[in-house]
């Protein structure tokens, strides 16, 4: 099976332009650990001295840009790409939307790279509602590498969370995201129905954490501006269609929507799938029904919030890397990864958090859709390294 395996690969690679070579950076800089290969092509390959040979010439700054590029024929040499399919391919050049695409947000005015990276500075400044160091405690202990995190081992006897503040968790937003992350069957195949209550659940969530927050609003005002919203009404509603209309992951069944799958976490193939949310880990843990087991990722903010890549057992269940925005408010996180899908729908999405990098990878659900042919989430969630 593992020849199998690899043979399918190095078949995917050739079709994508990647070569045949599993020891090369072509076509892989930036993106996570991948197990497969025999180095990687990350920041954290530095540090763990796993580069591959080629990954200064490749992946290190003035290597890759689109200047003069764009909308070339596609050339496997390259470094990285300037065309149309790049994006399907993952091998963009990092400036290609600023430099290339004439259109990125979907309306009358670009959403360049550097204006999603001033907006995420500013909600990251109004969010209010983000946990302190003495609302919340948190106990990372081990810290493996990469090529550990499929090894399911438990190297951590102690909780992940050692105190949370109940009166954090009872704030406005807070209490609306709780009431509505217990409406799911978390197994797929398992129709998904909400009944008057529930749906009333998730209108009171948008409405707090997009209408009754000033972040919410200065999410609004900025896609507004940029032309992609013509009044809060239409935001409001595309919100509630893209992150909670339901599509089916498995069997047919209406069994989930982005907003599961990213924040309440789902079983699929016998293993966790999505899970991308420090609350639904607390509550869970905090019952007994989560076993936190290791970080492979932790950022590089000192204060709330972080970002951590976990392992961990759900009820049984494994996540080889759930990477989360640690202490955030739930408006906070809702507004990233909205931003980011609304301007970045199935690519990676930088972000400025106090002047560091968080890439956002998003994906959109392409086998049904809602409006006018528009998608709805499938996920979205912090690339770690």
């Amino acid at each position: 099976m593992k020849v199998i395996a690899l043979l399918t690969l190095s078949v995917t690679l050739i079709s994508q332009g990647y070569g045949n070579s599993l020891d090369s950076c072509q076509g892989r800089c930036g993106y996570g650990t991948d197990n497969n290969f025999s180095c990687q092509c990350n920041t954290s390959c530095e540090r763990f001295g796993d580069c591959c040979a080629d990954y200064a010439s490749q992946c290190k700054a003035g290597a890759r840009s689109c200047k003069g590029r764009c909308d070339e024929k596609y050339n496997s040499q390259n470094k990285c790409h300037c065309n149309s399919k790049c994006g399907q391919h993952n091998n963009c050049c990092n400036d290609y939307t600023d430099l290339c695409e004439s259109d990125a947000g979907g309306g009358s005015s670009v959403i360049t790279d550097a204006d999603i990276k001033s907006v995420s500075e500013v909600l990251y400044a109004l969010d209010s509602n983000k946990a302190t160091a003495s609302e919340l405690i948190i106990d990372p202990q081990a810290l493996v590498h990469n090529s550990q995190t499929s090894s399911q081992t438990d190297l951590s006897s102690r909780p992940f969370f050692r105190y949370v503040d109940g009166a954090l968790l009872s704030r406005p937003t807070y209490a609306a995201f709780l009431a509505v992350l217990d409406n799911y069957l978390r197994m797929t195949g398992q129709a998904e129905v909400f009944g008057p209550q529930q749906l009333t659940e998730q209108k009171t969530f948008i409405k707090e954490a997009m209408s009754n927050t000033e972040l919410g609003r200065e999410l609004f005002a900025f896609l507004y501006t940029k032309g992609v919203y013509a009044s809060e009404e239409e935001f409001l509603h595309d919100l509630k269609m893209m992150w909670f209309g339901l599509y089916s992951r498995y069997n047919g069944k209406m069994d989930s929507s982005g907003f599961e799958h990213i924040f309440a976490g789902e079983i699929k193939g016998g293993k966790v799938s999505g899970f991308h949310n420090w609350i639904q880990f607390y509550r869970l843990e905090k019952r007994g029904q989560l076993n936190y087991y290791s970080h492979s990722f932790n950022g590089p903010w000192t204060t709330f919030p972080d970002v951590m890549g976990m392992q961990f057992k759900w009820d049984g269940y494994f996540k080889q890397v759930g990477s989360a925005v640690i202490g955030c408010s739930p408006e906070f996180d809702f507004a990233l990864y909205s931003l980011c899908y609304i301007t970045r729908p199935g690519k990676q999405c930088r972000l400025s958090l106090g002047g560091k990098e968080l890439i956002i990878q998003t994906y959109t659900w392409d086998k049904t859709s809602y409006g006018n042919g528009k998608k709805f989430i499938a996920s979205a969630f912090p690339s770690t390294p």
